[in-house]
């Protein structure tokens, strides 16, 4: 185990330095970072990630082993998708597209997903096993398949807006223990997280 900026990282990654770490994070094993990275507070990263391009992903987030979160992307609309320096020394390299993925907070990712650029994941999310995300998740919904679809939201859309307004990954210290007892409250057919 190796420390790294307030970081546990556990056997070799590499591109550490193009990350930027809040802190409490732990990267496992193989994990691969190249790009303009921010990865928020207590954030911890399984086995063989790689995060390539501008990618932001918030606080509380766990991902599974084998993720795949690239930005950026070969050109579709040019006579080649080919932008290796073997072909022109490389000149169609600056045709590569680089499209942000931002991640919220309190985010799953499971097991072997990819998510491509141009999409943002809503807080609470749950990104099934093997999912490949190409487009928006709303907040609070678990999506699954390839490419990857809606299959429900988590919880009603007045329990959603609540956890939302609370606000509680910015919390901390005696805040954030104060809102303790509702991370032990099971919501389902609920209308409230206060009932």
């Amino acid at each position: 185990m190796e420390k790294y900026e307030n970081v546990k990282t556990f056997g070799f990654s590499r591109g550490l330095q193009n990350v930027k770490f809040e802190g409490k994070n732990a990267i496992a094993d193989r994990c691969n970072f190249s790009g303009n990275i921010r990865i928020g507070w207590a954030t911890t990263l399984g086995y063989n990630n790689v995060i390539q391009g501008d990618v932001e992903i918030g606080k509380y987030c766990q991902l599974g082993f084998d993720v795949a979160i690239i930005s950026n992307n070969h050109p579709l609309n040019y006579m080649t998708t080919y932008i290796n320096k073997n072909l022109f020394d490389g000149e169609l390299h600056n045709l590569k597209k680089n499209e942000k993925i931002v991640i919220g907070n309190d985010v799953w990712i499971g097991h072997n997903v990819t998510i491509v650029g141009n999409v943002k994941i809503g807080n609470g999310a749950v990104l099934a096993a093997g999912a490949v995300v190409t487009k928006d998740v709303e907040p609070y919904t678990i999506v699954g398949g390839v490419p990857a679809e809606k299959i429900k939201k988590r919880f009603k859309d007045s329990i959603i807006k609540e956890i939302e307004e609370l606000d509680w990954w910015n919390k901390k210290g005696k805040e954030l223990e104060d809102l303790k007892p509702l991370f032990f409250k099971h919501f389902k057919n609920k209308e409230s997280i206060y009932e």
